[in-house]
């Protein structure tokens, strides 16, 4: 048990790392989407463009704050772009489908953001940046 204990540092420490890094992609995100939405765009594609921004963000904080790439930053990027197009697919099907049910915008926001957070920091960990 105590030698697994520095593997199960690792891991909180980097999800606390992912969530906080996420914060940042996320306010990206939102910004853009709100701006958007201002502007009259249409909320599922507002948040889209948003999600974008903030892949790109996403990106960047977490190859070079919260994990220890071995591959090299083209590998990573190569698969980051690989799971983004699942998350895009994810975030832009859960937040249609709450939108359906009569969901608020941010409220469906949030929770689509919410629950695509734990898958992604398993892809992330396991796979993009490994």
């Amino acid at each position: 048990m105590i030698d697994r204990m520095p593997v199960l540092v690792d891991w909180v420490v980097r999800f606390a790392l992912h969530v906080a890094t996420g914060v940042l992609a996320v306010a990206v995100h939102y910004s853009l989407m709100a701006v958007l939405l201002r502007a009259g765009t249409q909320p599922v594609l507002a948040s889209s463009l948003g999600f974008v921004a903030g892949a790109v963000t996403r990106f960047l904080t977490a190859y070079f704050k919260v994990y220890a790439p071995t591959g090299t930053m083209r590998a990573a990027m190569t698969r980051f772009l690989l799971a983004l197009g699942t998350q895009f697919f994810l975030n832009s099907v859960l937040l249609a489908g709450m939108l359906e049910m009569r969901m608020s915008v941010w409220r469906a926001q949030v929770l689509t953001t919410v629950l695509l957070t734990f898958g992604n920091y398993l892809v992330y960990r396991l796979w993009v940046f490994r």
